[in-house]
């Protein structure tokens, strides 16, 4: 048993802890079997305890201790725990400063990653999905200023060729008319590609994942442009139309750059799927293998050659690239390129 003597009380006659042999008992018992109560033995009554508020009533005195008690506490515990959430504080409005300002186009804006926390977490979180955005938005902006350079020449000789048709003898007329329709085709063509790589930079996979032909894919596209074809059967998991899209590119881009010599094959290694498509042209030196897949690039002296805007290799490696593949360039023994597009085979 645990005595507490509370503010205010005193031990006295009859009060008291109970003492052993009080009153003859056995085991501190009194004659009539009850406790005996009262001060030790060598002990007058105790004075009152000091009130720590006198002004205010006995009853009170408990409780009020008790306030002070929590308020000392919490005192203490928060200046404890200033400096953490001070630190804190300071880290959260450096951060909601950062994404302000990336919200207010500063693009290449980030925040400073400090300690293993939640907020470092987030603040990495933030400074990843910065970067994926700034890089789209540079995407999109270079692929319009791209876009718009490359209007300029069919529509310069579009507007040419409709101000000249009026006043034109009819021989000069039909040339004037085969020319409006190869300067729409182009436009025609232009405008699809750069909808189609928008569309391509704004999502990371592809939204159909279906067995492909890619052995039937590739035959009907190279009987389509004369090209011979050799190859095995092969299957790969995607988007037909965009598959189909990427091989037609690069039977196109042979056609118009190889020297009217075209051979494509399908062939399958070590769980891949390889189409391609080699030439005879001049080839492709190897410091520019790399950038002739850049939007809107063309090797020096191609930009004047009829047809293309620079964007169908882009495309063919965007869609590789959706599709968990790559493209890549290579020097075909004898002369020539050979693109080849590597798509994981299906299982």
């Amino acid at each position: 048993t645990l005595w507490v003597m509370r503010p205010g009380r005193r031990f006295g006659a009859g009060t008291g802890p109970p003492r052993d042999g009080a009153g003859g008992g056995v085991g501190g018992m009194g004659g009539s079997g009850g406790p005996a109560f009262g001060p030790p033995a060598g002990f007058g009554p105790m004075p009152l305890a000091p009130r720590l508020l006198p002004f205010l009533p006995g009853p009170w005195q408990g409780g009020v201790e008790l306030l002070i008690l929590l308020g000392v506490l919490f005192a203490a515990v928060a200046a404890g725990a200033w400096p953490v959430v001070n630190r804190l504080t300071r880290r959260l409005q450096a951060l909601r400063h950062g994404v302000e300002q990336f919200g207010s186009g500063e693009l290449g804006q980030r925040v400073a990653m400090q300690g293993n926390d939640e907020v470092a977490a987030l603040a990495s979180s933030f400074n990843q999905a910065a970067g994926r955005i700034e890089t789209l938005v540079r995407s999109h902006q270079s692929l319009l200023a791209n876009a718009s350079h490359e209007l300029r020449s069919p529509l310069a000789r579009l507007r040419m060729a409709v101000s000249m048709f009026a006043n034109a003898s009819p021989e000069r007329r039909a040339d004037l008319q085969a020319e409006i329709e190869r300067n729409v085709a182009e436009l025609d063509a232009l405008v699809e590609e750069v909808l189609l790589a928008s569309r391509l930079d704004a999502r990371q996979g592809i939204e159909q994942r279906d067995p492909v032909d890619v052995h039937g894919v590739v035959i009907e596209e190279a009987a389509r442009v004369g090209a011979s074809f050799s190859g095995v059967p092969a299957v790969v998991i995607g988007d037909e139309r965009l598959l189909r899209r990427a091989v037609r590119n690069l039977v196109e881009n042979a056609q118009r750059y190889g020297a009217g010599v075209v051979d494509v094959s399908v062939s399958v290694r070590d769980a891949s799927v390889e189409v391609a498509v080699s030439d005879r042209g001049d080839g492709v030196p190897f410091d520019l293998r790399e950038r002739i897949f850049e939007p809107f690039y063309r090797l020096p002296g191609h930009a004047e050659q009829a047809g293309g805007v620079g964007l169908g290799l882009s495309l063919v490696k965007q869609i590789a690239e959706r599709h968990g593949g790559q493209v890549r360039c290579e020097p075909r023994e004898g002369g020539g390129s050979s693109f080849v597009l590597a798509l994981p085979a299906a299982t």
